[in-house]
């Protein structure tokens, strides 16, 4: 990895952490503060909010300054408030301390797409953009686990205070490694908000939020469909998520390097059918241990592939909002995880099984494809008409 990709890369594993380490500190948090693991769960909820208010706006404001000195800024807040978190009295302080250190999230990925591409050799920009995206694979690989086993065994509050200096160290690697990048804005923000008048941008949006919301349909739910319908033991469930994890390092390096040889519309047609024939092979063969951490390690790839061929695809779009674009990408994958969880409950509360949230999460990234369809008529509308 060049030095100078590492600061994103390293900015990608704090935030990766803090995003999906709260789903293993639940019962932690919920234990210490005397309250349900329903009213637990709205710490998710609200580190989601954060991030769908934080993308936009925060690039919006700030695309007047230089890339290093406004991921510097971003990450000063994700570290602060993370550090907050580790000392927070009780839940209405944390459920304020995530809203906020979820607001840099898709900022940072966003300002950081758009720097990676800028850094990287002519023909490898997808390549350069999936190695910030590796840090994210890490945290789910090693540092998810790590946080939850630390959270468990000795206090969530360190969990965070683990994050906070993951921070600190992601902007000292910014401050010494990050070159330098003219600011490269074109228009004010007016002139950049008109991205959201362009259909182009809609569709886009409409690939990732309802296409990647097929993938959390089934991941949200994995651990009762492991016990209950493979037949592991809850206490493989966490080995069971490594492999998910192990299977998202793999798939990023695939996502880029898919990115770069083919048109990125076109790839995400590719790896949104591919999820959606993984999401019914979930539904069929889920009895079967053996198939079924086969298809875990699969799932696993394909969620994370899908990451930079859509980053790339709203970059070329977006022109001359390519941050606020980037940005607007990533509050489109925290609604598919809403969106994905709460589609994916329905069946199960009907009383379908555990297994059936795959079928849904089958449909929703067949769905996906077909916005990915209709970007390429408009596309070559655009082309007919010039």
């Amino acid at each position: 990895m060049k030095k100078n990709l590492l600061p994103l890369a390293l900015g990608g594993l704090g935030i990766g952490t803090t995003e999906f380490v709260m789903m293993g500190l639940l019962p932690d948090i919920a234990t210490d503060f005397h309250i349900s693991i329903p009213v637990a769960g709205h710490l998710i909820s609200s580190y989601a909010l954060g991030v769908v208010i934080g993308a936009p706006l925060l690039v919006a404001i700030s695309s007047n300054y230089e890339p290093k000195k406004i991921l510097l800024a971003l990450m000063g807040i994700f570290t602060l408030f993370n550090a907050l978190s580790a000392f927070a009295p009780n839940n209405t302080t944390l459920l304020i301390a995530r809203l906020v250190s979820g607001l840099p999230h898709g900022a940072f990925f966003g300002v950081g797409s758009v720097v990676a591409s800028r850094l990287a050799e002519k023909g490898k920009q997808a390549q350069a953009i999936s190695l910030m995206f590796a840090g994210l694979t890490v945290a789910n690989l090693l540092m998810v686990p790590i946080g939850t086993y630390i959270g468990h065994h000795y206090s969530w509050r360190y969990t965070f205070g683990l994050v906070a200096v993951i921070g600190l160290i992601t902007m000292l690697s910014i401050k010494l490694w990050l070159p330098r990048l003219p600011v490269d804005r074109t228009g004010d923000i007016k002139t950049e908000l008109a991205l959201f008048k362009r259909t182009e941008a809609w569709l886009i949006i409409l690939i990732t939020a309802i296409g990647t919301g097929g993938l959390f349909a089934w991941i949200s739910y994995i651990a009762p469909l492991m016990t209950n319908v493979s037949h592991f033991s809850a206490n493989q469930v966490s080995y069971i998520m490594v492999l998910a994890g192990l299977g998202m390092v793999v798939g990023n390096v695939i996502g880029g390097r898919l990115a770069d040889k083919m048109e990125p519309v076109k790839a995400c047609i590719v790896l949104l059918f591919a999820m959606a024939a993984t999401l019914v092979l979930i539904f069929l063969f889920s009895g079967s241990q053996s198939v079924s951490l086969a298809l875990t390690f699969i799932a696993g790839a394909l969620s994370i592939a899908l990451a930079t061929p859509i980053q790339i695809l709203m970059i070329k779009t977006a022109a001359e909002a390519e941050m606020l674009g980037a940005a607007a990408t990533q509050a489109a994958f925290n609604i598919g995880n809403a969106l994905g969880a709460f589609f994916g409950g329905l069946p199960i509360a009907a009383g379908f099984g555990f297994n059936s949230p795959s079928l849904v999460g089958a449909c929703m990234a067949l769905a996906g494809t077909f916005f990915a369809w209709l970007l390429i008529k408009k596309q070559q509308q655009v082309k007919v008409a010039f």
